[in-house]
């Protein structure tokens, strides 16, 4: 069992850094830079309402993939990786977010040609479905399904759980033992709202996120300003860690650029496979707009929620180091600056970021559990299905924090081999999708999609 264990860690470091720096790239260059040359019209598309009255909105998949994008990955994923691998990791997670933008894209796009149709006439889909459509795999489509299930609702819940409660640590009041505690309310409140129904879902994360956001960049700009003049060197810190060569490559699994790698996908996912499955259920009239705006959503997640967060720690002068990993630094950082509010905004901003991050994740595993059923899970199966993800929200609150961490790891690291190279086989219908919409907006039309007149030779529900 260690070996497996180890095994798979192992896979964690230097193979998942290369796939995802080589796939990022070369969906980069495929698509033409779409990350920068489109930036402006992906702002635009994400205001647009949907065709049919009721149906989600490209701005309601948007809150969803963010929900569980923006999350504690913003908070302690960027603490982490500076106190191990030292505040050039924050580099690092900038790259990460600019060519994993074009990996959103790519997958995003694709989970939109290839969605199908509920009876009701609203979609679904994610990478499950146009493995099956493209790639004729149905048993590498239920291989990934299980995979997502494993991270969404295993590795990241638990590991969300964890991380909202150790943001109370740091408080006088907390014993070890109240971890059952906070999880157990965790657990409840997250029940209450999944028992509505994935519209309340919709709801909730459409009125959180964007509050949480705005609140968090607003805070994050006063502890700047307050700390201006350490500015400059901050930045000067950033830039000279991150090309430092025994930084980048000196025991390479602990590494500057495997911790920028690492937490920078834990916090935007891009190219695991997660955001098209809040994609596909965006009613658009070409999935290039999808496609767009969930490589804003990357954009939203790590260049500027992360980049608070490491700006608003590095610009306090607190030194990062292995023991303040995790929520103490960033609480240690803001209590420079705001004195006693600084620990109790961290846990509030942790409180509205996990509990957003459980409700997009478990979107993501319900989908996937529609897809191995071909149908919505019974009521008594959905039932059933999130009792248990609300015990492991329970139980993750009380695991060590090296333990919650690993099978994060591991868990996105299979869904980074299954998906990155399942887009680069299949990803050309996307490049076309891509073509069709630049040409049809130079031309002034409202751009409409037609899947067999893209390359695709498949059958689809939709785009016909």
């Amino acid at each position: 069992m260690k070996t497996v264990y180890d095994g798979l860690m192992y896979l964690t470091g230097w193979p998942l850094a290369t796939l995802l720096i080589l796939g990022g790239l070369y969906f980069t260059v495929r698509t033409g830079f779409v990350q920068i040359r489109m930036f402006l019209e992906s702002i635009r598309v994400v205001m647009e309402k949907p065709k049919q009255p009721g149906a989600v909105s490209s701005f309601g998949a948007l809150m969803i993939s963010t929900a569980s994008r923006v999350g504690t990955g913003n908070i302690i994923g960027v603490s982490t990786a500076i106190c191990f691998g030292g505040p050039g990791a924050v580099f690092w997670m900038w790259l990460c977010a600019l060519i994993g933008g074009a990996s959103a894209f790519v997958e995003s796009t694709l989970a939109q040609i290839y969605k199908r149709k509920h009876q009701d006439g609203s979609s679904y889909g994610g990478p499950s479905f146009y493995i099956e459509s493209a790639c004729r795999s149905k048993f590498l489509a239920v291989v990934f399904a299980l995979a997502l299930i494993f991270t969404y609702g295993v590795g990241y819940n638990m590991l969300a759980s964890y991380n909202l409660q150790s943001s109370f640590e740091t408080f006088s009041f907390y014993k070890p033992s109240y971890c059952w505690i906070f999880g157990a309310v965790t657990a409840g409140l997250f029940l209450f709202t999944i028992l509505g129904g994935s519209r309340r879902l919709v709801r909730i994360t459409g009125a959180l996120v964007p509050v949480m956001g705005i609140l968090y960049i607003v805070f994050s700009l006063i502890a700047l300003v307050i700390n201006a003049e350490y500015l400059p060197e901050m930045f000067r810190i950033i830039f000279r860690d991150a090309f430092n060569f025994k930084a980048i490559f000196g025991g390479f699994a602990g590494s500057v650029l495997m911790w920028g790698l690492k937490r920078g996908l834990y916090s935007n996912e891009a190219g695991i496979g997660s955001a098209p499955n809040a994609a596909a259920a965006a009613d658009v009239s070409h999935p290039v707009k999808q496609g767009l705006v969930q490589m804003l959503s990357v954009f939203i997640d790590t260049n500027i929620l992360c980049t608070a967060t490491a700006l608003m720690c590095l610009a306090s002068g607190v030194k990062p180091t292995a023991e303040l990993a995790g929520a103490k630094f960033v609480q240690s950082a803001l209590s420079i600056t705001f004195g006693n509010f600084g620990p109790i905004l961290i846990a509030a901003a942790m409180v509205l970021f996990a509990f957003t991050t459980l409700l997009g994740n478990f979107y993501y595993v319900e989908s996937c559990f529609a897809y191995i059923f071909g149908k919505k899970p019974g009521k008594n199966a959905l039932l059933i299905i999130r009792l248990c993800g609300t015990l492991l929200i329970l139980f993750g609150a009380a695991m060590k924090m090296s333990l919650a961490w690993d099978i994060a790891d591991i868990a996105q690291c299979i869904l980074a081999f299954i998906n990155i190279p399942v887009c680069i086989i299949i990803g050309g219908v996307a490049y076309k999708a891509l073509k069709d919409y630049t040409a049809q907006r130079k031309a002034g039309k409202a751009p409409e999609y037609i899947a067999a007149d893209c390359g695709v030779k498949q059958e689809t529900d939709f785009w016909k």
